[in-house]
């Protein structure tokens, strides 16, 4: 996951909130995870593998599929482009005109045309959006873009400015009157789109202050997330004689050579802390915009605003925050012991955290067999699946080359509705990139699915947007496990596998957990970088435990995970969904009846439903304290099988 400055503006403006800090970029995470961007009101979603210097054998870079955008613009100078915005601008200005100041009066079938009206117009501005957004992350470089996304940016809040009253007036409707009004059955349509701008009533300022905070945006948060985007792509590492980028420096990371890990990991240590200063600066700013939004807006801590957006009780994230810091020793610390003796190591470095194990010749698989691997594992779970696959793998509607200037991660856009979903990724053949290839296509069967709740209502919470992408991993994981008869490869395959979670679910909390110490403290005053770096290294230690030894310059690592800039806390949603998915394939592996329509049923469903209403079908219920037990217990499981074999 690894992300970009978004050039729209997002839910949180249908809400009836102008954009909050932690909401205004897009973010592709360096990690392997999963991610989400809020595109106008739909979701981005991406994980990071990293990005290599080679790729499948036989195949080059340029013999790779790239992406057609024109479902949505022909091109940056496309008249239709143009022309749209100037038609949404009209509209915004006509549905000001008919309807500010008017909403309490309306009946509930005014209300739903309104909605409906306003709905139209915010998927004409998503789909400006999207496209400038595509082309920003297909190529980051090259100047006309960047001016190219940053117009549409500016232009989209200009128009949303119109349209921001709307929201704010809806909140304002006394429950018992909108109670009223649902009692029509074209405003009932609506109630989940209601239900879900109205959690935000709380928190809502003057019209005043909130038109302030949105034309504000573009010069505030979002500045600060494009100058760390551009300063991530700027940068280059010294390795051999040569320059290259930090995706491909960080990928050494994973090599067969301890030397060359250990050369690449104090190069990119060394880039980073000659430009600490810059990333503390971004950090300290953003953390202090944070605060201040928080307080305007009465949110209890810096996680409440992001558990809000995602729907769940500070309580339940609590809940699995508590559940894994508190698995660490069965989890991380056991299996990195476990690495340390397989590579004949009194210590690991952090260069050897994700070093391929002995006898793993990580061998390249070309891009046709990928899609074939993955194309039979959806199959295999249900033909209905199968078949969105395959409109992805047969339609230019997946960027699949690494590229100069591309974002060094993966990641899926659910564009409109009325358009498709498009799938950025950076292959280069090795198997943690076809697992990128099926977690993002399950993004993408979940987008697809989804589309039909309309472009308001299709929109689903991170905490649940990751479940079919996770889902999607573990049955291409299962598939290939099950084909292998080798005891040896089954080995690293299981290790593979165990590494993916606990960069899932351990460093993801260990992430979440570093983001609220730092938020903290920032509440203090500024933050030097070496207190930055000396909560970095705390929770590393924490996490990975004793079969790790940190050198110096792992103490600015932090600086190059973009989540951290773009969507502050939004880390833990990749642990809530693997634990999730683990629990719901544990009833799937049980052979559930029905268990393949409940879950097509739960993925239709989009925005519509909560997470409670979504696992109720399954027997699960996240609130549950033994919940999160069920999921960490799978990665145990595993572990317990590499221990004995």
């Amino acid at each position: 996951m690894f992300f970009i400055s978004v050039v729209h503006v997002n839910r949180a403006c249908v809400h009836g909130l102008s954009l909050p800090a932690e909401m205004h970029c897009k973010v592709f995470n360096m990690e392997h995870t999963a991610h989400s961007l809020r595109s106008h009101s739909l979701p981005v979603f991406a994980t990071q593998a990293g990005t290599v210097a080679n790729t499948p054998a036989g195949q080059g870079a340029a013999s790779l599929p790239r992406w057609d955008l024109s479902a949505l613009y022909a091109g940056m100078d496309d008249p239709k482009l143009h022309a749209d915005l100037a038609e949404a601008e009209k509209k915004a200005q006509d549905f000001a005109k008919q309807y500010q100041g008017k909403i309490s009066s309306l009946s509930g079938k005014e209300l739903a045309d309104a909605i409906a009206t306003f709905e139209v117009i915010e998927e004409m501005l998503g789909k400006a959006g999207s496209y400038a957004s595509l082309l920003f992350a297909a190529d980051s470089s090259d100047a006309s873009i960047s001016q190219f996304s940053q117009s549409i940016n500016e232009r989209l809040t200009a128009i949303s400015t119109h349209l921001l009253f709307f929201t704010l007036e809806l909140n304002r409707l006394e429950e018992a009157d909108l109670q009223e009004k649902l009692k029509d059955p074209a405003l009932a349509h609506w109630q989940p789109y209601l239900r879900d701008i109205r959690m935000y009533r709380p928190h809502q300022l003057s019209d005043d202050v909130e038109k302030v905070l949105l034309e504000k945006s573009v010069t505030g948060g979002q500045a600060w997330c494009r100058l760390f985007d551009e300063t991530i792509a700027a940068l280059r590492v010294t390795l051999d004689g040569q320059e290259i980028t930090v995706g491909d420096a960080l990928n050494r990371l994973s090599d067969t050579n301890r030397a060359k890990r250990e050369q690449a990991g104090k190069a990119v240590g060394d880039v980073f802390e000659k430009n600490v200063r810059l990333f503390a600066l971004i950090t300290n700013t953003l953390a202090k915009d944070k605060s201040i939004s928080d307080n305007l807006r009465h949110f209890a801590r810096p996680t409440s605003s992001r558990n809000l957006s995602n729907m769940v009780e500070d309580e339940v994230v609590d809940a699995l925050v508590s559940a894994v810091r508190a698995d660490y020793p069965r989890l991380s610390h056991r299996y990195y012991a476990l690495k340390a003796k397989w590579m004949g190591l009194d210590k690991l470095e952090h260069w050897d955290r994700n070093a391929p194990l002995p006898g793993n010749d990580d061998k390249l698989i070309p891009w046709s067999e990928a899609k074939n691997i993955v194309q039979k594992a959806y199959d295999g779970f249900d033909p209905r699946m199968g078949k969105v696959i395959n409109t992805f793998l047969t339609n230019p509607w997946i960027d699949v080359p690494p590229a100069p200037g591309k974002s060094p991660g993966a990641f899926a856009h659910p564009t409109v509705p009325s358009a498709h979903p498009y799938i950025l990724l950076n292959y280069h053949g090795r198997i943690r990139d076809v697992m990128t290839l099926a977690h993002e296509l399950g993004h993408g069967v979940h987008q697809v699915l989804a589309a039909k709740q309309g472009y308001f209502m299709s929109d689903t919470p991170l905490t649940l947007a990751e479940t079919a992408s996770v889902f999607g991993e573990m049955l291409t994981f299962q598939s290939l496990l099950d084909a292998e008869k080798d005891p040896q490869r089954r080995r690293l395959l299981l290790a593979a596998k165990v590494e993916d979670m606990l960069n899932t679910v351990v460093r993801q909390i260990a992430f979440y957990e570093f983001e609220t110490r730092v938020h903290d403290a920032r509440k203090k005053g500024e933050l030097l970088p070496e207190q930055i770096g000396a909560i970095w290294r705390s929770v590393q230690t924490e996490s990975l435990g004793p079969a790790f030894n940190f050198t110096p310059e792992y103490d600015v690592f932090w600086a190059y995970i973009p989540h951290f800039i773009h969507s502050p806390f939004y880390v833990y949603a990749y642990a809530f969904g693997d634990c999730l998915v683990n629990a719901l394939y544990q009833v799937f592996s049980e052979g559930a009846p029905g268990f393949q329509d409940k879950y097509i049923a739960m993925l239709e469903a989009g925005g519509t439903l909560r997470h409670k209403e979504l696992l109720a079908p399954f027997g699960l219920d996240a609130s549950d304290p033994g919940f999160w037990r069920k999921g960490l217990d799978v990665i145990s499981g595993f572990i317990d099988q590499l221990e004995q074999g």
